[in-house]
């Protein structure tokens, strides 16, 4: 009897989670470079072949959280009310995003969390390869702002602020302050930037 749908897709969900946890677990441990794919699936209880059917590369592995949020810009956009500007409801979100707390907004003091943007930012592999999903981001947002010149423009803009708001955040949280005393600067540093593009790109 085959099994079922749900269950089938249940254990693929715990089985990439499972090597995904092991993976971060050891890289924080011991660095990027110096963790084999062989060690992940070890710990996993995964073959090699398994592992790599659940992340194409070695990278993949610790990069994945932010591969979760591909296409977001893109979906905010196309998925805002006709009456609100794209830059505006971008804005908005990531203004969300500071007031949760998450991790992609860089205003998240979670030991684990500064803990992995440092091996991300500082490895540079794996800033090669974020760099990647920052362009598909960008090539995403600009499909749904305009399909010229200026929708390109405008979404590298935005995919450029949404990472130097971030890496500020990371940065000072990095140097031992709280995500609460940095998030009033986040907040201002967020509406600063995001006015200036609304007025770059005259959406407004």
């Amino acid at each position: 009897m085959s099994e079922p749908v749900g269950l089938r897709a249940r254990k693929k969900v715990r089985t990439r989670d499972a090597i995904a946890d092991a993976a971060i677990s050891l890289f924080l441990a011991r660095g990027f470079e110096q963790v084999s794919v062989s060690d992940i699936a070890e710990m996993a209880e995964v073959s090699k072949p398994t592992l790599f059917r659940y992340f194409a590369t070695k990278e993949d592995l610790i990069l994945h959280r932010f591969a979760d949020h591909n296409g977001e810009a893109a979906r905010v956009v196309r998925d805002r009310h006709p009456d609100i500007p794209p830059i505006t409801a971008l804005h908005r979100h990531f203004r969300a995003g500071l007031d949760r707390f998450e991790p992609v907004t860089g205003l998240n003091d979670h030991p684990e969390v500064v803990a992995f943007h440092r091996l991300v930012f500082t490895t540079p592999s794996l800033a090669g390869r974020l760099l990647q999903y920052m362009l598909d981001d960008e090539d995403a947002l600009a499909a749904v702002l305009d399909p010229g010149v200026r929708g390109r423009l405008q979404a590298a803009q935005v995919i450029a602020v949404q990472r130097v708001l971030a890496r500020t955040n990371w940065q000072k949280i990095a140097g031992g302050r709280t995500a609460h005393d940095v998030r009033p600067e986040a907040v201002a540093d967020a509406d600063h930037a995001f006015a200036r593009l609304c007025h770059a790109t005259g959406d407004s």
